[in-house]
């Protein structure tokens, strides 16, 4: 008689076709996870899970789901997600929360960034996030233009973010903005740049 094969979970192929899906196919993540709710917080490896994906590209209505069937919440997700009242609770414990990062190495001020949230922004400037980070990958200005957020803009570039800085792509917050048609944002940029 042959043992049964003892289940070692989803493969690493199962598991990175959904962090990836977690990224912007929203359809794809809920068929995913339905043919294998395992998914839910299993990690590639680049230890990055699919609410990590959601809350670093902006995914809002990715996360809310993910978060719906059970996803651990972190900090950086809550931050996207504009939750000023978890980030001030998790910051009072620890200030030095203000200084993580989600997936990739992506700054908590870009979450916050995406959320549009001037006050997400402000408080963890307070706890001395710095508007500096990013360059190369995702500077925490491009988290206003992906907002559409001006006062965002204008708050982070009063806090030292560089215009000059390039994502992962090579583009300036302006280049991005003006290609992605938010006028106000680019002319708040540009005009930090001077």
């Amino acid at each position: 008689m042959s043992t049964p094969a003892a289940d070692t979970g989803p493969t690493a192929e199962a598991i990175s076709a959904f962090v990836m899906a977690a990224h912007g196919d929203s359809e794809k993540v809920r068929s995913l996870l339905e043919a294998d709710p395992r998914l839910l917080e299993e990690r590639t490896a680049l230890d990055e899970t699919a609410l990590a994906a959601a809350a670093h590209t902006g995914q809002r209505a990715i996360a809310e789901y993910l978060l719906a069937q059970g996803a651990r919440t972190d900090l950086c997700a809550a931050a996207m997600l504009g939750e000023v009242d978890v980030v001030r609770a998790a910051l009072a414990e620890d200030p030095t929360q203000a200084r993580i990062g989600g997936a990739h190495g992506i700054s908590i001020l870009f979450h916050a960034a995406l959320s549009g949230r001037r006050e997400l922004c402000e408080l963890l400037l307070g706890y001395g996030a710095d508007a500096r980070e990013g360059d190369g990958q995702q500077p925490v200005l491009h988290g206003a233009v992906y907002a559409d957020a001006p006062g965002v803009a204008a708050l982070l570039v009063a806090a030292g973010a560089d215009p000059a800085a390039r994502d992962f792509g090579g583009r300036t917050a302006e280049e991005l903005a003006r290609a992605m048609g938010r006028t106000a944002v680019a002319e708040i940029v540009r005009a930090g740049g001077r």
